[in-house]
């Protein structure tokens, strides 16, 4: 017998680590589940289940019952990354990002109101309009015990209606698709970068010294240029790090 040869399940962990190391695998995604490993490396699902809990161990990767393993979030100074332009980071949320990442994500929820007059932002150059009535959340949120994200939304009641009723923590762009039914056409967001100082009207992170913030504002547009929702966050720029995911349009042009 071979005492050189490592246990297949071992072989399948050392893989799926590999890509977590080279950054193939990111924060927060989601590893292959036990029926992907079972089909793409030809194994019984006590293997498949061995290699995972072999991961999950060592402490690359934490189950979520009912969702799956994700990666864990090691870097020395917990960066938290973004990625601008992904339907998937959007669609995820907040909140299940945080726990994906093995965080304890709540929140504080400074208003919850209705505006009945509407609200209007310039994004990108272009106005943005929601009619009112208008449903307005200010809330912190938190990792673990610390403020990494000063979040304001407006939401229209007009396509959402009662979906004041809900929880904030929800990820509310699945609720739009899910529950509302709203065909998402764009999500229109801009990127800026300013100074917090400690005695800042806006500093509700409790900073003791001025500190980098990104400036986040956002539309997510429905069909027929309808905008369910506006929104402006300040992360901590000491905390975050944005990615942009871009994808080539080819159009309708064919190659010959």
């Amino acid at each position: 017998m071979n005492l050189n040869m490592r246990p297949k399940f071992q072989s399948i962990s050392d893989t799926v680590i590999e890509k977590i190391k080279s950054g193939e695998l990111q924060p927060g995604d989601k590893i292959p589940s036990e029926n992907e490993l079972i089909k793409n490396y030809n194994v019984s699902n006590t293997t498949a289940r061995k290699s995972l809990l072999e991961i999950e161990n060592k402490g690359w990767a934490k189950r979520i019952k009912g969702k799956g393993t994700f990666v864990l979030n090691r870097t020395v100074d917990h960066h938290l990354i973004r990625t601008l332009g992904s339907i998937y980071a959007t669609r995820r949320g907040f909140h299940e990002s945080l726990l994906a990442e093995g965080f304890e994500p709540h929140n504080l929820v400074l208003e919850k109101t209705v505006l009945e007059d509407g609200i209007s932002s310039q994004i990108g150059g272009k106005h943005f309009i929601i009619d009112g009535p208008v449903l307005k959340i200010h809330q912190l949120r938190y990792a673990d015990d610390e403020i990494i994200k000063d979040e304001i939304k407006y939401i229209s009641l007009r396509l959402c209606p009662k979906i004041n009723r809900m929880p904030t923590e929800i990820s509310y762009f699945k609720v739009y698709e899910d529950t509302y039914h709203l065909r998402i056409d764009e999500v229109k967001q801009t990127l800026g970068v300013e100074i917090m100082d400690p005695d800042s009207e806006t500093n509700n992170f409790e900073l003791n010294q001025s500190t980098p913030m990104f400036i986040l504002d956002s539309a997510v547009i429905c069909k027929d240029e309808k905008v369910v929702e506006i929104e402006r966050s300040y992360y901590r720029g000491d905390k975050y790090k944005f990615a942009i995911s871009a994808n080539p349009d080819y159009g309708d042009s064919n190659q010959k």
